[in-house]
């Protein structure tokens, strides 16, 4: 596999790479990241691997990695229209501006004003609400979303870190009214983060919504350099991050025994995993440094058995919230038991209800 290996964005026609470029790192204000040499540097060499696919928000680094985007695509004619550019609004780049941000029509209208602005382009290819507003019916935020594609101003929408119940009823609401569908989800995503299949990757998997999962590699956990008994501290947004836990480590070592076997790093068979799972379209890389993207981008090139992948599988379940097993149980019961009503045979219930690993 290749990045010009390109696939559909969740049930929409939109062609993007098997991993998209995170932009979450691209300028030095607020305190982190790589500056605007170097953003290019990763930008450029993701793009002429093939790489399609760039994300951002509108308050990643204050606003500064959507205007080095900008400013990287405007300097090269012809580019931005051969890319499929993403950003997010709910962030409030104003305090004490009560309507800065959110997702209620007058903010929405104005973040996407400011980041088009920033951006150097008049429209975005997905717009993803970053986080649910509880303050706004959904009703405002999904029709707002619906008339800025009818604008022309954005062409899909997606929604980030959002409860499975308010996701479902939005994307319902709009199919329901004819407005613009949910086609993809961001979410957070990995062998040490797996809670997302509760809910949200059922969600996804029964709407056609793509995953797009965010820190693929657990804030750097699954990268190869944490092994037991090493101290190793990072640096990340000016603040001190101690190390993996005993829980954490007992898949970091199943992890290391796979990339062992496969010749590969760590991180390369972390994302190659997650590349397997069901929904999942393009994961996050967020590189500070090009040797980071060179490194991830390696996973392209991993072929995992069966048999490995189970072991990774078994190695990090998740721990589900009730009624994740409690479901499962009376499904079992349901299928093997031989339940009837009235003489009829009972519904066989969906394999994700079956097996807790595999969907």
């Amino acid at each position: 596999m290749s990045l010009d290996s390109y696939l559909t964005l969740g049930r929409s026609g939109l062609r993007v790479s098997p991993f998209a470029l995170g932009a979450m790192n691209f300028g030095v204000e607020g305190g982190w990241g790589c500056g605007v040499e170097e953003s290019e540097q990763i930008l450029q060499a993701y793009l002429d691997r093939g790489g399609n696919f760039v994300d951002t928000a509108n308050f990643y680094t204050n606003g500064h990695s959507e205007a080095i985007l900008g400013d990287f695509f405007a300097a090269r004619p012809g580019l931005r229209d051969r890319v499929v550019l993403a950003s997010k609004f709910f962030g409030n780049l104003y305090p004490g501006d009560p309507n800065g941000g959110g997702a209620g029509r007058k903010a929405i209208v104005a973040q996407l004003d400011q980041t088009l602005r920033r951006m150097k382009t008049d429209y975005l290819d997905v717009y993803w609400l970053h986080n649910w507003d509880a303050h706004t019916p959904v009703e405002e935020t999904m029709r707002t979303l619906d008339g800025l594609v009818t604008a022309g101003k954005i062409r899909y929408v997606g929604f980030s870190n959002t409860p499975a119940w308010y996701t479902a009823q939005a994307h319902t609401m709009a199919v329901l009214r004819s407005w613009t569908p949910v086609i993809a989800l961001q979410v957070e995503y990995s062998l040490l983060a797996r809670t997302v299949e509760g809910e949200l990757v059922p969600l996804a998997r029964d709407a056609g919504m793509g995953l797009t999962p965010w820190s693929p590699l657990a804030g750097g956990f699954l990268s190869g350099k944490y092994s037991r008994g090493a101290e190793v501290h990072d640096t990340m947004r000016g603040r001190i991050t101690g190390g993996p836990t005993d829980a954490q480590f007992a898949v970091i070592d199943v992890l290391t025994t796979v990339a062992a076997e496969v010749e590969a790093s760590p991180a390369a068979v972390a994302l190659a995993w997650l590349r397997s799972r069901p929904m999942v379209t393009a994961p996050i890389l967020g590189p500070r440094r090009l040797a980071h993207l060179d490194a991830n981008l390696a996973a392209l090139d991993v072929r995992l058995s069966d048999q490995q992948i189970a072991a990774l599988d078994e190695a990090s379940a998740p721990r589900l919230n009730y009624p994740y097993d409690l479901n499962r149980q009376t499904g079992a019961m349901l299928q093997f038991g031989g339940s009837t009503v009235d003489g009829v045979p009972s519904t066989v219930y969906p394999p994700l209800l079956q097996d807790s690993t595999r969907y």
